[in-house]
């Protein structure tokens, strides 16, 4: 019995380490990274960008810009505190470029979304979403 609880337990530290390898690894590959996706509608051959992501020295998702053939539909940015991975506010632009909302985010000891509040332009609290995690 404590052989197999001994193997399990370094299964578990062997598995956690290569989850955080490939994490990070994940990570590295997108330092300064900017990713277009581009459409080609059919019967057309002209190309249009459909969507960018922009990533920050950190490998973190610092803007993503959702593109129509007419041009920018919506545009996201996400902040963050010091050299954390979870973002800590998130500000939504409409087509005009025109804040219409934004989110700002708490996180539990173990990463997991605490709270989200929602913030009109004009930095009036709109709404509050908590998060229950119940495990089976």
């Amino acid at each position: 019995m404590k052989k197999h609880l001994v193997f399990f337990l370094l299964l578990g530290i062997v598995a956690g380490s290569l989850w955080a390898q490939d994490n990070n690894s994940k990570r590295e590959r997108k330092k300064n990274l900017t990713v277009k996706e581009w459409n080609i509608k059919a019967g057309s051959t002209t190309p249009y960008l459909d969507n960018m992501v922009t990533y920050d020295e950190h490998g973190r998702k610092t803007e993503e810009i959702e593109y129509a053939s007419y041009g920018q539909k919506y545009r996201t940015v996400y902040e963050y505190e010091g050299t954390s991975t979870k973002y800590s506010r998130q500000i939504e632009y409409n087509d005009k470029n025109h804040v219409t909302r934004i989110k700002k985010f708490e996180y539990n000891d173990d990463g997991t979304k605490k709270a989200q509040y929602n913030y009109k332009p004009n930095g009036k609290l709109e709404s509050t979403k908590t998060f229950e995690y119940l495990y089976k």
